[in-house]
């Protein structure tokens, strides 16, 4: 566990280091990249840790979808007709 905390730290020091000896443009490029591994690999972390969740709510989304539809319609044979598709009984204008 030390090992790994003084490894951690010496690579911190000499990213820091290099950081130092970059002139300004290249500080500024040098930052933003490391600003976008960044991003980009909490992006991947908070992904890996609640892509069950978003999987099961997608599901969940689905059904209920699938079950206003059905409650919605009538089916005659496999053809799904909605009610929102019937004509009023007084429909004169067409």
């Amino acid at each position: 566990m030390q090992n790994l905390i003084a490894g951690l730290a010496l690579a911190v020091c000499a990213v820091l280091l290099l950081r130092l000896a970059l002139g300004e443009r290249r500080r500024w490029r040098f930052d933003a990249a490391l600003r976008r591994g960044w991003q980009a690999t909490r992006r991947r972390s908070l992904a890996l840790l609640h892509w069950r969740a978003s999987r099961r709510a997608a599901a969940e989304a689905a059904a209920q979808a699938i079950r206003r539809a059905r409650a919605q319609s009538e089916r005659d044979g496999n053809v799904y007709r909605p009610k929102s598709f019937q004509k009023p009984p007084n429909d004169t204008l067409h």
